[in-house]
């Protein structure tokens, strides 16, 4: 079975080489740079076993994209305070949504409406998120996310897509990625909001796609890692209108 490896950096920015990913089950380092040759050097080298290549890195690069800890301690936060986050940041709240389907939205009165083929009335619903939304985004805030989507779309995917009215309309600018196209770009499959550009909140789901936690992360390195993440997706996906269109057409 593959390894869910996570690129986390590399210390070119031209050829992308060398560069460390992180195995995100087993938490082993994976590095790849250019090979050491030179037979002297190499017969210099203690216990190199066969089939073991020596590589060679910059110091930059473990200091940059290597793990900081032998075991990562994570910061979780309650969701109080994950809530707070809504209004505190300046300028921009950005989302990734990765999932297939979130066990939160399965109990709600507008998932069953939508599940019986009637047309959910958004106004209304939520009346307090949307009269925070609006307050935010009067103040000049920007709320961004994109969503991405399998082919056939599932369900619950479907249901955010028509979710996507009631946001747009309180002021989220919302757009629509192929899964084919995340991962063609390597994307990384976490659930995450970024704050700022400056500030991540990962959110952890359980095998049953309930939200378990949040995690804060504040580490520059990392959070420039979410951030590529975050400009990636946004360059390649689609607004929701146009999204929406194309995929009803094709029904």
């Amino acid at each position: 079975m593959a390894r869910r490896l996570r690129f986390n950096g590399t210390g070119s920015g031209v050829n992308g080489c060398p560069a460390v990913h992180e195995d995100l089950d087993t938490g082993e380092v994976i590095i790849h740079g250019p090979a050491l040759t030179d037979p002297e050097d190499m017969a210099r080298l203690r216990h190199l076993g066969e089939g073991e290549i020596p590589i060679i890195v910059p110091r930059e690069l473990l200091v940059d994209f290597g793990p900081k800890e032998v075991t990562r301690v994570p910061n979780i936060i309650g969701l109080d305070e994950f809530d707070r986050l809504f209004t505190r940041f300046e300028h921009t709240a950005w989302r990734l949504e990765t999932r297939r389907r979130y066990a939160s939205d399965e109990v709600t009165d507008t998932y069953a409406q939508f599940t019986r083929g009637e047309p959910v009335d958004w106004e209304g619903k939520d009346a307090e998120w949307c009269a925070e939304r609006r307050e935010q985004t009067a103040l000049g805030k920007r709320f961004e996310r994109v969503r991405v989507v399998d082919n056939p779309p599932t369900p619950g995917q479907l249901y955010l897509i028509d979710n996507a009215r009631r946001n747009s309309a309180v002021g989220e600018d919302i757009r629509q990625l192929w899964r084919a196209d995340a991962e063609r770009l390597q994307l990384s499959e976490e659930d995450f909001w970024i704050f700022d550009s400056r500030l991540v909140a990962r959110l952890n789901f359980d095998d049953a796609d309930n939200l378990v936690n949040v995690e804060l992360i504040t580490e520059p390195v990392e959070v420039n890692r979410y951030a590529q993440v975050r400009d990636a997706a946004w360059h390649y996906a689609i607004p929701y209108e146009t999204f929406s269109a194309d995929l009803s057409a094709t029904e």
